[in-house]
């Protein structure tokens, strides 16, 4: 099995603000977009990436200024590696409710994991579960969406 030839790399330490994250968000797909991932791709990565961004922020750190998120992304021609973690106490996902459960369909919460999982190739917790793993496999060329 070959090594993966990374063309991208990024490792960042970004505070508890949402605009932090969202310049990350747009420096992230901006590379997708620069090697020509498809829209299908970069759609299920925005979307994901996003969830995970506003969990750390938000859940796992409570908006605190004095705690950071770290992001590591690498991208190779087939392949983004995102790495995300909070200095949370973290959670665990497997306790997480069914947000397709009827009593919790109009529920404000717990849909972004079900996001993560739905869109991305692979999404894993580690550590205290204030850490996430994901990849997504980019779409073969002219596969339909």
């Amino acid at each position: 099995m070959s090594e993966t030839r990374w063309i991208w790399h990024c490792e960042r330490v970004i505070p508890s603000d949402t605009e932090a994250g969202r310049r990350l968000l747009r420096e992230v797909l901006g590379q997708l977009e620069d090697h020509r991932w498809p829209e299908r791709d970069r759609f299920s990565i925005h979307l994901a990436l996003e969830e995970a961004l506003v969990n750390a922020i938000a859940h796992g750190n409570h908006y605190d200024v004095e705690k950071r998120v770290s992001v590591v992304c690498r991208l190779a021609e087939d392949l983004l590696h995102i790495e995300i973690a909070d200095e949370g106490v973290g959670f665990d996902p497997g306790r997480l409710p069914d947000p397709t459960d009827p009593d919790r369909v109009e529920a404000s919460g717990g849909r972004g994991v079900m996001l993560m999982k739905t869109y991305m190739t692979r999404v894993e917790f580690s550590g205290r579960g204030n850490r996430v793993v994901m990849q997504k496999r980019r779409s073969a060329k002219g596969s339909a969406a």
